[in-house]
């Protein structure tokens, strides 16, 4: 990162070294608390948006072995991978697309201003806290691109008073190795998590029949780091930063090829990327007073690639650096009656040897939300204003009814708009863009139905429809225009149940995302989807599975290259051998399962990105009392 903006987003860091507990960071510990909904800690039962939360209990218990991993267990949530581990990765929540969902590091934007995509790919699983996950437009909070919904990682935090080391080791198939160490603390008035890790697999042959150049295995390496720190002035004040850095190299193919200018053919490649994915944060948190609490939010992250090729001089360089600022104010009028007035500025800057016509562009803008509590009914009414310097001003609304019918069942209904800004792709990209382009624009329409059936039983379910316009879509000539439409609608639930000890939880999602004037599905997305996880422990030992499946699909959006549907099945175990050590075996894809979610074509004939078979990883977890 370079010095004059890291300065930046430590202003606010303290200097004194010393700490009182953190609000937020208590919360994050929680399964039962959401904060990205309205950005503040809210109980998740309070909260109107459709969530899901993955704390790092849930982490260490499922041993998901990516973010991606997760992600698919969510109801409505969609993951598409063009290879195995570290290749490219698009999300889909609820039937919208990659750039339609905006994913967040601590509250900063990490995507990549040149093409939309987040890189989820690259995030260690073993630097993050805590996911959370919004099914729904969010735009009247957040702004552009959270058409979908948004998705909020935290980066681990203090696992308490005292110093609390860890150490962890992992040697799977492929050669896969996943080493990770770290160390947390504080007392009263400081606390601190700070975190290192190495993952490497040998990986697989990602496309299969193509070049031959294209018939290895395709390595991956990450290395990452994190840092959370935090400080309390007094019972009222506290300021602190958080820091997530990854970076590392990804090999993958390039079935297509690359195309020689002097011989007017494809010739073959054998590319990598070098990568970064960065973020860094500070903020300074006030209890003004007992009604009105200020929070100032100053950060910086980069996203960062450089494509290369073995075979060729040819390099690709698309980096993004983006800087904001947010000011956010939660003022409780009474017992009924709250607001949350905040104000935004950000500006993306890209860097790339592509010749793009603008490489800047700056965003701010005001938001309010108005929260009304009584005794029979709750509403929540919020309004965004954006000012974009590329494409003028946008006005977003959202709202939200809620009706206790009892103590176990609550409805909700909601309408909420939301947009999609233009990529640098979209814009400027030379001679494939269009500089007079308008956002997407989208409105949604939700039904919840809460419910605690029993006891040791929780049921959420939601209904809604989204009608998306002014999408954009290249026409005939590859140049991007405002020319399309789509209709999504859908039915999702999760079920949370306890029986015989037993944990279960299930997710269903029933999507029909159409484009409205073809009447043909969106491609890559699945129309059924189901994740079940059932865990027991038995004293020192715990076991668990996992079934993933998805209906079939469609790779192109003419409906005529399916993608046939699978069922993944995964098995792990851990046993708590001593109060310092324990040791964990996990079996992905059990079954051997061929499958793809992506194809390509070479030399007229269709074949599948391939996708990880049957793995194991073993591993030991030592965390040293001191």
């Amino acid at each position: 990162m370079k010095l004059s903006r890291l300065s930046l987003a430590v202003a606010l860091l303290p200097c004194a070294p010393v700490y009182a507990a953190s609000s937020q960071d208590d919360a994050l510990k929680l399964s039962e608390t959401l904060i990205s909904a309205n950005r503040e800690v809210q109980q998740r039962s309070a909260s109107t948006s459709a969530s899901t939360v993955f704390t790092r209990a849930d982490i260490e218990r499922l041993q998901p072995s990516s973010v991606t991993d997760l992600l698919n267990r969510v109801p409505g949530v969609q993951t598409v991978q063009s290879g195995g581990q570290g290749s490219l990765t698009s999300l889909y929540i609820r039937g919208t697309k990659a750039a339609q969902s905006l994913v967040l590091v601590d509250g900063m934007r990490i995507g990549s201003a040149s093409s939309g995509d987040s890189n989820l790919q690259h995030l260690n699983i073993e630097q993050i806290e805590r996911i959370e996950v919004l099914r729904g437009p969010r735009s009247a909070v957040y702004g552009a691109d959270a058409i979908g919904g948004v998705v909020q990682i935290f980066t681990r935090r203090s696992a308490g008073e005292g110093l609390k080391p860890y150490v962890r080791m992992g040697y799977g198939s492929r050669g896969s190795w996943q080493r990770s160490a770290g160390v947390s603390g504080g007392d009263e008035q400081t606390r601190f998590s700070l975190g290192g890790s190495l993952d490497e697999t040998n990986g697989i042959d990602r496309s299969g029949p193509s070049y031959p150049a294209d018939q290895d295995h395709d390595a991956y390496r990450n290395k990452a780091f994190s840092l959370s720190l935090s400080h309390s002035f007094s019972d009222n004040i506290e300021a602190g930063i958080n820091v997530l850095d990854q970076r590392g190299r990804t090999e993958y193919d390039n079935p297509f090829g690359r195309f020689d200018m002097t011989t007017f053919e494809s010739v073959e490649q054998d590319p990598y990327s070098d990568f970064t994915v960065s973020s860094v944060s500070s903020y300074l948190d006030a209890q003004v007073s007992e009604a009105w609490n200020s929070r100032l939010e100053v950060g910086h992250s980069e996203n960062r690639e450089e494509s290369l090729d073995k075979l060729s001089d040819e390099r690709g360089l698309f980096n993004t650096y983006r800087d904001s600022v947010n000011w956010l104010n939660t003022l409780s009028l009474n017992d009924q009656h709250s607001l949350l007035l905040g104000g935004e500025w950000y500006e993306d800057q890209l860097n790339s040897n592509t010749a793009f016509s603008e490489q800047q562009r700056w965003n701010q803008a005001a938001f309010v939300q108005h929260r009304y509590q009584a005794e029979h009914f709750s509403t929540e009414l919020g309004l965004r204003h954006d000012k974009n310097e590329q494409f003028g001003s946008e006005n977003t609304w959202s709202g939200a009814l809620t009706l206790p019918l009892n103590a176990s069942n609550d409805l909700i209904l909601s309408y909420s708009e939301g947009f999609r800004a233009p990529t640098f792709n979209d814009l400027y990209y030379p001679d494939y863009s269009n500089p007079d382009l308008k956002p997407e624009h989208s409105k949604s329409y939700e039904l919840q139905w809460r419910s605690q059936l029993a006891e040791k039983t929780r049921l959420e379910a939601s209904v809604y429809r989204t009608d998306i316009e002014d999408a954009i879509a290249s026409d005939q000539n590859f140049i991007p225009q405002n020319i399309a439409q789509a209709r999504i609608n859908g039915f999702e639930a999760a079920l949370q149940q306890e029986l015989f000890g037993w944990q279960g939880q299930l997710g269903v999602a029933f999507v029909d995302p159409r484009d409205r004037d073809s009447g043909h599905t969106l491609n890559r997305r699945a129309r059924r989807t189901l994740s079940l996880d059932l865990d027991r422990s038995f004293g020192s030992v715990a076991v668990g599975a996992s079934w993933q499946a998805l209906s079939r699909s469609y790779d192109d959006p003419d409906n005529q290259d399916e993608l046939a549907g699978y069922g993944l099945l995964a098995l792990r175990s851990s046993w708590q051998t001593t109060p310092e050590l324990k040791l964990e075996l996990k079996l992905d894809n059990v079954l051997d399962k061929d499958y793809q979610r992506a194809l390509y074509e070479h030399e007229g004939q269709q074949y599948g990105y391939q996708q990880e078979g049957r793995t194991a990883l073993v591993g030991f977890t030592w965390t040293p009392a001191l």
